[in-house]
């Protein structure tokens, strides 16, 4: 798997606009098989995460969005990443919620925080001084095969609608100096969070159904 190819693909700039489900179907078939070693990480916002590349600052995952899957959303929706996202439906919807954040002005209705990574899989969420208003705009629906982006930075929320299986192919790239960052309750506290791991069955399981699910996008 190239990130660069992948970039190309998602962009429309590669040589004949290769289709991206290929190469994210060779990877999930790796790992169906049994030929890569992986394990899916359960992600605080719901989905499954295989973690299929990282290079430095870049890297590439396929998102699960399963209702057989689904993972306790132990964070906050309104998020906003340090790293720029390119992001390809490989079938099912997925819908971006934009948020607008607005300075306080005496009536504050969330609190920033920020959102620190460490080792083990552990987030350490730690509430900011700063107040602001945070407020939905116009949801965004993608569906198969197209591909949607989001800058370094930018408040949102990624959701499907709870029932019907959908999954990503996401390529992410750190901007340097970027932190991760939530809106949550104006009073909350401190916390951290541990991004749990699926055992190497049950990550084969969700593998295998994710390609039985392109396969039938593929042929209707």
């Amino acid at each position: 798997m190239d990130y660069d190819e992948l970039e190309l693909a998602l962009t429309g700039g590669g040589p004949g606009h290769p289709d991206p489900r290929r190469p994210a179907v060779g990877a999930l078939t790796e790992v169906a098989t049994g030929a890569r070693a992986l394990r899916a990480v359960r992600h605080p916002l719901g989905f499954l995460c295989l973690p299929l590349l990282r290079e430095g600052p870049r890297g590439v995952c396929v998102h699960l969005f399963d209702p057989d899957h689904a993972t306790a959303h132990d964070a906050e929706p309104w998020h906003a990443h340090s790293w720029e996202l390119r992001s390809h439906v490989l079938y099912g919807s997925v819908t971006n919620v934009p948020v607008r954040v607005t300075p306080s002005a005496g009536r504050p209705t969330h609190r920033v925080f920020e959102v620190r990574s460490g080792p083990g899989g552990v987030d350490e969420i730690v509430p900011t001084a700063t107040l602001v208003r945070g407020e939905p705009g116009r949801e965004r629906v993608n569906g198969p095969g197209e591909t949607y982006t989001l800058p370094a930075g930018e408040f949102h929320a990624t959701c499907t609608d709870g029932r019907t299986p959908a999954a990503t192919l996401v390529l992410g790239r750190t901007v340097p100096g970027g932190t991760d960052l939530s809106l949550g309750p104006l009073d909350g506290p401190a916390r951290t969070m541990t991004r749990g791991l699926y055992d190497e069955e049950h990550t084969v399981a969700a593998a295998r159904t994710a390609l039985r699910r392109i396969d039938e996008h593929v042929s209707t």
